[in-house]
């Protein structure tokens, strides 16, 4: 294996910055949700979301190899005085079975230590 700074990506070659993660479990159904936060979105800034070719995904790569993932939902939050400036995008999706849990584990480790985020409880 290689040593991949781990990065997640929208657009091709346009690596985003995650501002904060949540993990939760449904405890019904079992099924975990990840909500991935991002303060802002390097494709939409200067035309990249026309100019890079669109992945229809997220794209998460580390030194294993990468994981595509489709979110379940995606959300543009906007505020500020008129209401137009983009505060946040939350992306959410499911993981259903144990092996992709640990795998998207494994990777949000590795992306913590490379960016300096820490596990805290809410």
């Amino acid at each position: 294996m290689t040593s991949t700074t781990p990065s997640i990506q929208f657009f091709s070659g346009i690596c985003e910055e995650l501002s904060n993660v949540s993990l939760r479990r449904n405890p019904s159904s079992g099924k975990r949700i990840v909500l991935m936060t991002f303060n802002q979105l390097k494709a939409l800034e200067k035309f990249n979301s026309f100019t890079k070719q669109s992945l229809n995904s997220m794209l998460l790569t580390d030194e294993e190899g990468e994981i595509r993932v489709t979110p379940s939902s995606t959300q543009f939050i906007f505020g500020g005085g008129e209401g137009d400036e983009l505060q946040r995008v939350e992306c959410k999706f499911d993981i259903e079975q144990d092996e992709h849990w640990e795998r998207f584990m494994r990777f949000m480790n590795r992306y913590a230590q490379a960016n300096g985020m820490a596990y805290g409880e809410s």
